[in-house]
C-alpha cells in the first residue's frame, strides 16, 4: 500500500475509453511536479461502448467500480470525486469574440477573466443553437486564442488596468446525451464529477507544453474508437476536431482474418508492435503462430484509410494548409507505420510526426515501479492536471434537468445558477396580480394586485430557498412562481368615497347627504368595479329633484322652490350649504286643481285601480301616495321608449334621465363588476340628462 499525506491534496482521474478504463491518483509537489502514486488500467468486457460513447451505462459502470476498488486497495482511502474527460462522434467548436467595458479604468482581475471567458461560453451556444437544432449541447471544454486590452492584444491581461477587455475563446461542444452518459456512469458506483474536460484538452496539458504552443503544431489522440485533434498556433489552441476512426478499425480486421474474439485481436494487434512473431489461439481451439509483418500487411489498408481521414481533417482545421509538425499519443498510434503514413499524407518529413510519451512526461514521477511512461497515458495524467487548471473555477450542477457549468467565486446560490439559466426574475419571486390605473377627481391612482405563491425550489430533493448555497453536482429544480389575483376595487372603497357627503340646508334643517360618483361622466353606484383607466369624478353637488328624492319627500308644485333666496325649479343644482326651502305636498286641495269634472275623472281612475281605495275629495288630507297621484297628474306627462318599451313618466315638470327608474325593472346593484351604459337617441349620457316626450333611451350593462 502506498503511503500516503492526509494534509495533501489528491487528485483522481478516469480515462473512460472505448476500449480501456485508465484511473489515476495522484498530487502536485511543491516544485510543482505530477506524482502518480496509483494506477489501474482495465478492459471493458464487452464492446459497451463504440466512438467514445457509452452504450451500456450499467456495464460502464461495473468497470468504473472494480478500477476504483482497485486503485482504493493501493491508497488506502475512499475516493469520493473524480475528474473526467469527454469524446464523441458529434463534436462541435464555435470560435466567437467577446467583450466587457467597465464603466470606469479598472485592474483585470482573475474573476474578471473568468466571467469573460463565461460570456464567450454562452455567446457560442447561442451561435451554436441558431444552426444546429438536431442536439441539445453541452460545454465540454474551451480554449482562449487572443487576449484584448483597450483593442491591442495582450497575452495576459490580468494585473493591467483597462477600460475594455475582448478575447477570441474557442468552445467545444457535446451532445447532452454524451456527457449525461459519463456523469451516470461514474455516479452510479457512488463518485461525484470534480472537474471535466475534452479529451484533446486533457492530451495538450502533457503533451504540448506552453513554449511550444507559438508553433503550428497538431496533436493527434488516436484511441480505440475515436481520434481527436487539436491545432496550436500563436500561443493557443486555434481548432478541435475528432474522425470516428480509430484502434478499433484496425483490431475488427484481425478479428475476421483469424477467426478470433475481439480481445485476442487486440493481443495480436499490440504484441505485432513489440515482437516479431504473434502467437494466438483462434475461435476453434487451434493455436498458430505467425510473422508480425503478416499483421501489418493484413492492417495497412485500415491504417492507410485511418491516416488519410486524420491528415485530411488536421489540413481543414488549420485553414487548409498542413501543420509544421505532429505530435501522436494513445494505444492507436503505436501500430506499425502510422506516424511514418501520416507524415506522408500531411507532406512533412517524418521525423515531425512522432509518438509522445516518456519525453514529454519529464515533470510527472510514478511512485509505482512497475508503471513506465508511455503514450497511453498520457490522456489519463492530462485528465489529472486540467483539474490544477479550472479547480475553484467552475461547478456543475444539474438544473431544471440540464447540466451546467457555473464560475465558483465561492458563494454561489441557487439564484446565481437561475440567473444563468435565463430564469425570467419574475418567476423567481411571488409575483403581483394585474394592477388598476385610475383617476379619483384628478388625481392619478392606483390599485394594486394580491401575492401569488413564491417559487418551488429543491435541490436534492429538499425544499429549499433561492439564496441556499449551490453543492457541486447537485441536483436543483425551480417551479416558477405563480400570479396573485388581480386588483379588484369598487367605488364604495374609496377614501373619497367613504365618509364623503355634501351638507344642505332644507327648510331651515340641516341634511346631509352622500356624494354622488360619476365614472366616464355617466352616475355608478358603489357597487361599481373599478376598470384600468377609469375617470372618477365625486359629485359635490345635487338636483333639488334629487335632494327630494333622497329626503323621500313630496315636493307641492303650487309653491315655489327657493335656493339661496333665488326661485329654482326641480333641476335647479345645490351644491354644499346651499339653502333649500320647499312646501312638502302633504296637503293638497283638489279644488284649486282640478275643476269638478275633472276631480270626478281623477276619483274614477282611482276606483279602476284599487277598488277599495279611499276617495279624496277637496280641503281632505291626503297620503303621500295620493300627493303624488295629484302631482303626476298636475304637472302632465310624456311618453318615450325605454329598453324597447313604451313608458310614461308623470307628475314632473321636468325629467332626466334616472327618473326612468320609476317605470322600468333594471337593478344596478347586480352587474357584477360590468359598467352600465345609458344613451338617449343613441348617445351615451349620464343619470342626470334631461329627456323629453318621444325620447328613445337605453340603459344596459356593458359586454365587458
Amino acid at each position: 500500500m502506498i503511503e500516503v499525506d492526509n494534509e495533501r491534496e489528491y487528485v483522481f482521474s478516469l480515462d473512460i475509453g472505448t476500449r480501456n478504463v485508465v484511473g489515476t491518483v495522484g498530487y502536485k509537489d511543491e516544485d510543482d511536479n505530477f506524482k502518480v502514486i496509483a494506477l489501474y488500467s482495465i478492459e471493458h468486457e464487452s464492446r459497451a461502448m463504440l466512438d467514445g460513447q457509452i452504450h451500456d451505462i450499467g456495464r460502464v459502470s461495473k468497470t468504473i467500480g472494480i478500477v476504483k476498488e482497485k486503485l482504493e486497495e493501493q491508497i488506502g482511502f475512499e475516493l469520493k470525486e473524480v475528474c473526467i474527460a469527454a469524446a464523441g462522434r458529434v463534436l462541435r467548436t464555435v470560435t466567437t469574440k467577446v467583450s466587457y467595458e467597465y464603466p470606469e479604468e479598472s485592474v483585470v482581475t482573475g474573476e474578471d477573466l473568468n466571467n469573460l471567458d463565461l460570456l464567450g461560453i454562452d455567446q457560442a451556444q447561442h451561435e451554436l443553437a441558431e444552426g444546429d437544432e438536431r442536439y441539445k449541447f453541452y460545454c465540454v471544454g474551451y480554449s482562449v486564442m487572443k487576449y484584448f486590452l483597450n483593442e491591442e492584444v495582450f497575452s495576459n491581461l490580468e494585473g493591467h488596468k483597462a477600460n475594455k477587455i475582448e478575447e477570441i475563446i474557442i468552445v467545444t461542444f457535446l451532445p447532452e446525451d454524451v456527457v449525461d452518459g459519463l456523469y451516470s456512469a461514474v455516479e452510479r458506483v457512488g463518485l461525484s464529477v470534480a472537474n471535466m474536460t475534452l479529451e484533446p484538452i486533457a492530451a495538450i496539458n502533457v503533451a504540448i507544453p506552453e513554449n511550444f504552443r507559438m508553433l503550428n503544431i497538431a496533436l493527434v489522440d488516436v484511441g480505440a474508437g475515436t481520434s481527436d485533434i487539436c491545432i496550436t498556433k500563436d500561443g493557443s489552441i486555434i481548432a478541435y476536431g475528432m474522425i470516428p476512426y480509430a484502434g478499433d478499425e484496425l483490431t475488427e480486421v484481425i478479428v475476421q482474418h483469424y477467426l478470433v474474439d475481439f480481445a485476442t485481436a487486440e493481443q495480436i494487434k499490440k504484441d505485432s508492435t513489440i515482437k516479431d512473431e504473434v502467437t494466438y489461439e483462434d475461435i476453434m481451439g487451434l493455436s498458430y503462430t505467425v510473422k508480425s509483418e503478416e499483421v501489418w500487411k493484413l492492417t495497412d489498408p485500415v491504417m492507410e484509410k485511418i491516416t488519410t481521414e486524420v491528415a485530411t481533417k488536421i489540413k481543414e482545421l488549420n485553414g487548409d494548409s498542413s501543420v509544421a509538425a505532429t505530435f501522436v499519443v494513445g494505444g492507436g498510434g503505436k501500430v506499425h507505420g502510422f506516424c511514418e503514413t501520416l507524415a506522408k499524407k500531411l507532406d512533412i518529413i517524418k521525423e515531425r510526426v512522432a509518438l509522445r510519451g516518456e519525453e514529454v512526461m519529464k515533470e510527472v514521477e510514478f511512485l509505482q515501479e512497475d508503471v513506465k511512461k508511455d503514450p497511453l497515458l498520457v490522456t489519463p495524467i492530462g485528465i489529472c492536471l486540467n483539474y490544477y487548471e479550472q479547480k475553484n473555477n467552475f461547478i456543475m450542477i444539474h438544473f431544471n434537468g440540464e447540466m451546467m457549468k457555473l464560475y465558483d467565486n465561492g458563494h454561489l446560490r441557487i439564484v446565481d445558477a437561475a440567473m444563468q439559466a435565463g430564469v425570467p426574475t419574475e418567476e423567481l419571486f411571488p409575483r403581483r396580480g394585474s394592477e388598476i390605473n385610475f383617476k379619483v377627481n384628478g388625481v392619478a391612482r392606483m390599485a394594486r394586485g394580491g401575492f401569488g405563491e413564491s417559487a418551488v425550489v429543491k435541490m436534492n430533493g429538499q425544499e429549499v430557498g433561492l439564496k441556499t448555497k449551490l453543492i457541486p453536482n447537485c441536483d436543483v429544480t425551480i417551479e416558477g412562481s405563480t400570479e396573485g389575483t388581480s386588483a379588484n376595487m369598487t367605488i364604495d372603497q374609496l377614501e373619497e368615497f367613504q365618509g364623503a357627503n355634501v351638507n344642505f340646508v332644507v327648510n331651515g334643517q340641516r341634511v346631509v347627504c352622500p356624494k354622488f360618483v360619476e365614472v366616464n361622466g355617466s352616475l355608478e353606484p358603489g357597487s361599481y368595479i373599478i376598470k384600468e383607466g377609469d375617470d372618477i369624478e365625486t359629485r359635490g353637488f345635487y338636483t333639488v329633484g334629487q335632494l327630494a328624492e333622497f329626503m323621500d319627500v313630496i315636493v307641492d308644485p303650487n309653491h315655489e322652490i327657493i335656493v339661496n333666496n333665488r326661485v329654482g325649479d326641480l333641476n335647479t343644482l345645490v351644491y354644499e350649504n346651499f339653502s333649500v326651502e320647499w312646501t312638502e305636498g302633504a296637503f293638497v286641495p283638489a279644488s284649486d286643481i282640478y275643476s269638478n269634472e275633472e276631480e270626478n275623472e281623477v276619483e274614477d281612475s282611482y276606483e279602476e285601480e284599487e277598488d277599495d281605495t279611499t276617495l279624496y275629495r277637496p280641503n281632505t288630507p291626503l297620503t303621500q301616495e295620493a300627493a303624488t297621484a295629484i302631482n303626476k297628474q298636475a304637472y302632465g306627462s310624456i311618453h318615450l321608449r325605454a329598453n324597447g318599451e313604451e313608458v310614461t313618466l308623470s307628475g314632473q315638470k321636468d325629467y332626466i334621465f334616472s327618473d326612468i327608474f320609476r317605470v322600468i325593472d333594471f337593478d344596478t346593484n347586480v352587474g357584477g363588476g360590468r359598467t352600465v351604459i345609458t344613451t338617449i337617441n343613441g348617445v351615451r349620457c349620464g343619470y342626470a340628462d334631461p329627456i323629453h316626450d318621444g325620447d328613445n333611451v337605453d340603459i344596459r350593462w356593458s359586454e365587458d
